[in-house]
């Protein structure tokens, strides 16, 4: 079970097709089959069934498949960091980013990524932080910037940023207080993200253990789209302080501070405890952390 033999059995499941799989690899599909039978005969399992679509992989050949991939991905990776001695990091790395970060971060952490690691191919990802979460458990993901994300015993997280978060109204409303407490958020009707949503998941947490009911009257799932309803009155809502300088520059806007207690919004990197420490990876953590979060509103 070489790992020549173990790439063409993840090639004939991925194909669906033992023809597919040999003009993708260049073999003849005799070879290639008689390759899979040698396969079988090593580990004295059945691993592909032949159907009238194709090929389906067995109990044993779904087992196999996982370690198959497990053990390419590590040699692939293996060769990347012994290249990556030599001169600049050279490989792939795949980044998840929440919306509203990716809106004002993602061309200038092209351009810096780009600049230190020109050999190498940065992949950004957007999704909500929940989402991003699973996806770098499942490892699709090699790193990933989150919001407020949960304990998980398979992802190490260190804080980048903390910001405030504030209560947002329309500007031609009635004017606001310098301050709310917590117990007049109530009066206020709402415009807050649908869940799963990080904001929505940090406000609950610490409204519902203090019996603090919300006037929900509209769920909305981008931050732009939130802003835009409460500048034309639709209701009022509870953002992040950074997130206010996403919406369109000409609206009109007002807010008022938290608390006590202030309720606080965090920033974290999140990698794999069980990945590889590759330079390549490395090198992208040290970029991340060098930018400023707080001032991603404005020019460099």
């Amino acid at each position: 079970m070489d790992h020549r033999t173990l790439q063409y059995f993840v090639s004939v499941i991925e194909a669906g097709s033992f023809s597919a799989a040999a003009a993708m690899l260049g073999l003849a599909q005799p070879t290639l089959s008689r390759q899979i039978a040698l396969l079988e005969t090593d580990l004295g399992q059945r691993l592909l069934v032949r159907t009238g679509r194709g090929v389906v992989p067995t109990e044993a050949g779904n087992a196999l498949l996982m370690h198959a991939r497990a053990m390419l991905d590590i040699a692939q990776r293996a060769r990347e960091e012994l290249r990556e001695l030599d001169g600049s990091p050279v490989g792939r790395i795949v980044i998840g980013l929440p919306p509203r970060l990716a809106f004002g971060l993602s061309a200038r952490l092209v351009q810096r990524f780009r600049a230190r690691l020109p050999r190498a191919v940065i992949s950004v990802t957007e999704g909500l932080s929940p989402h991003l979460c699973e996806w770098l458990i499942a490892g699709r993901l090699d790193l990933a910037l989150l919001f407020d994300p949960p304990t998980s015993p398979q992802l190490s997280y260190e804080v980048l940023m903390h910001e405030s978060m504030l209560l947002v109204a329309p500007a031609h409303g009635a004017r606001l207080p310098q301050r709310v407490s917590l117990a007049a958020l109530a009066k206020y009707p709402m415009v807050l993200p649908g869940t799963p949503n990080a904001i929505r998941n940090l406000v609950d947490a610490l409204l519902r253990p203090r019996n603090i009911e919300l006037q929900v009257v509209a769920e909305v799932g981008a931050v732009q789209t939130v802003l835009s309803l409460v500048a034309q009155g639709i209701g009022y809502t509870i953002m992040p302080e950074g997130a206010i300088s996403l919406g369109d520059k000409g609206l009109a806007l007002q807010t008022a501070r938290i608390g006590p207690p202030v309720i606080r919004s965090s920033l974290v990197l999140a990698v794999p405890r069980a990945g590889p420490s590759t330079r390549l990876m490395r090198e992208t953590v040290d970029l991340l952390k060098s930018i400023d979060f707080s001032k991603l509103g404005s020019q460099d």
